[in-house]
């Protein structure tokens, strides 16, 4: 029977842990009365040699599995002492044995590739690379310094050589990214950098990066509401539609606001708008109007005023957003270049 821990929760009856961390050792396995974790089991040592791969899915005997529960149940972890090590370091004649959550504590090395051999600390393998950090390199992950040394808490990246991590931050970037994205910081290398850290003990998930789907999923939502400064649309800021007086522009710039054509008088041939943001507080839809005729600015004397305000191509007198000051000059250049910024005007 699986055992229970004190919050009722069942405990993997390999490592004898309910609490353990998922990004080490996976998902919990329930069935035929047996619970364990999905690495606990795959890092067993006899059951490594007796399981039995049907296109590309590890199946496990329920038989094989309760036997190696009570084999486990005979050795103690180096790490912690406590019975129930079901993995055997993988070196000949080392008969170390630990639970899959100590192996951390225990500075051991678990490849999760098949045929995911482990190792204890005397015999875990070791980064090539001939390099050491040099004074105050900090890791790139979390900006804390890392050991002066090459060691089991501090890698290194093999193909640029001075990429620097602690474990635990390359493990949660591997979680994160997925086996497609996990790359080195700086080189950007994958080629080299997954394997070695795959050997170094490193999980990488074949899945999608999490990002993509949860943490950072609002950043592939276009933005969609009217974010003039006084809205017409009698269906509200939300009501978009796809062409007319409410159709919705965003910013060329930011794409972070937006505006209905009408909220901020643009014919149905602008093609491009800058929120205040971005074009600067007054000037903001910079590129947004087109002029009707071609542009007086040349005739203009030297010191002339530019205080006069921009034609409204729609023809009203007074635009129902707000007002917006600019030169022709500009009104010119930003029709010849509407995703060019305006200067900002010295005082």
């Amino acid at each position: 029977m699986c055992t229970m821990s004190a919050s009722g929760e069942q405990a993997c009856m390999l490592c004898r842990r309910e609490d353990a961390d998922p990004d080490i050792c996976g998902s919990t396995v329930e069935r035929n009365g047996i619970c364990a974790h999905e690495f606990c089991l795959r890092f067993a040592k006899k059951l490594c040699e007796q399981r039995a791969d049907t296109g590309g899915l590890m199946i496990f005997v329920v038989s094989d599995v309760r036997c190696m529960i009570e084999q486990a149940a005979q050795k103690h972890c180096f790490v912690c002492g406590e019975s129930g090590a079901s993995i055997t370091c993988w070196e000949m004649d080392c008969d170390r044995s630990f639970h899959l959550p100590c192996a951390v504590e225990g500075e051991c090395v678990t490849q999760f590739v098949a045929p995911y051999r482990a190792f204890c600390w005397e015999h875990r393998p070791q980064q090539a690379v001939e390099e050491t950090p040099e004074d105050n390199t900090i890791c790139l992950i979390c900006l804390d310094p890392v050991e002066d040394r090459k060691s089991y808490s501090t890698l290194v990246c093999p193909a640029c050589k001075h990429a620097w991590f602690h474990r635990g931050c390359i493990q949660g970037q591997a979680m994160s990214n997925g086996f497609t994205c996990f790359q080195c910081l700086i080189c950007r290398d994958k080629d080299v950098f997954r394997p070695e850290m795959c050997t170094m003990g490193i999980r990488i998930p074949f899945s999608l990066p999490s990002w993509d789907s949860q943490a950072f999923a609002e950043l592939n939502a276009r933005h969609s509401r009217c974010d003039a400064w006084e809205c017409f649309c009698l269906g509200g800021r939300e009501q978009v539609e796809e062409e007319g007086p409410w159709q919705l522009l965003l910013c060329s710039s930011c794409a972070a606001e937006g505006t209905h054509r009408f909220c901020s008088s643009l014919t149905n041939r602008t093609t491009s708008w800058e929120c205040d943001s971005c074009a600067g507080l007054g000037t903001a839809s910079s590129t947004i109007l087109e002029l009707s005729g071609p542009s007086t600015s040349s005739q203009e004397e030297p010191g002339a005023s530019h205080s006069s305000p921009a034609l409204e191509s729609s023809g009203r007198s007074r635009s129902p957003g707000p007002m917006r000051i600019r030169d022709h000059s500009r009104s010119q250049r930003s029709a010849q270049n509407p995703y060019s910024r305006p200067r900002q005007r010295r005082t």
